[in-house]
Parts: structure tokens; C-alpha cells; sequence
């Protein structure tokens, strides 16, 4: 509150860059995808023939490995899903961004989904 009282009292350049404006989860994004073009294509664009699975995501779960990225993926109506990412580089941004991951079996994200490891 202090901060953000002295950033009011001092003013501050608009518009705010967007890049410093993210959270932690948004930041871990973007460098991710600066890094690993290959995930960021599978993430961003949409290929004929190609499913939808990990296009359609929040960028939590992304970072905190629920769901299709979690190692084994997750069943769904008894379909494996699983998307492939540099899981070392992730943890790497994880680390730099100060951002604590908890390993879980996710069951309690999806309580309609059953996980894999």
C-alpha cells in the first residue's frame, strides 16, 4: 500500500508498460514463449486438423502443471490429454519468478477428471 501510495504521490508514466504491469504467472508466459517457440506456436496458433487441447488453457495451469500439462497429462471421457513443453525451463521460470509449486495429483482441480502420473 506503501508503494503504491508513493508511486500515486510521484506519478507514473502512462500507459504503464505492459510487460512490467504482469503478474508473476504472465511474466513466466511471455518469457516462456520468448524462449521456446515451439511452445509458444502449439499455445498461440490455431493448425487445421489439431486439436484444441492446449490452446484452450489458463495460463495457471500452465504454470502450476494441472491438467494437460501436468507429467502424464489427465483423462478425460477416458482420453489421455497431454501437451509437451521444456518442462526444465519451466521450472527454471518458475524459480526466477519466485513462484512456489506445490506438486499435487490435481485430483481437486477437476473433480470430473481423473489424473495420471
Amino acid at each position: 500500500i506503501r508503494r503504491a501510495s508513493r508511486l500515486i504521490l510521484q506519478g507514473f508514466s502512462l500507459p504503464v508498460n505492459a510487460h512490467d504491469n504482469l503478474a508473476s504467472d504472465g511474466k513466466l508466459f511471455v518469457e516462456m514463449c520468448e524462449k521456446d517457440k515451439e511452445f509458444c506456436s502449439l499455445v498461440t496458433k490455431r493448425i487445421p486438423e489439431t486439436g484444441f487441447d492446449c490452446l484452450d488453457f489458463w495460463t495457471e495451469d500452465f504454470v502450476h502443471e494441472y491438467r494437460q500439462w501436468q507429467l502424464g497429462g489427465f483423462l478425460d471421457n477416458g482420453r489421455n490429454i497431454s501437451c509437451p513443453f521444456n518442462r526444465s525451463l519451466l521450472h527454471d521460470l518458475r524459480k526466477k519468478y519466485g513462484i512456489h509449486y506445490k506438486e499435487t495429483n490435481n485430483s481437486s482441480k477437476n473433480a470430473t477428471n481423473n489424473s495420471v502420473r
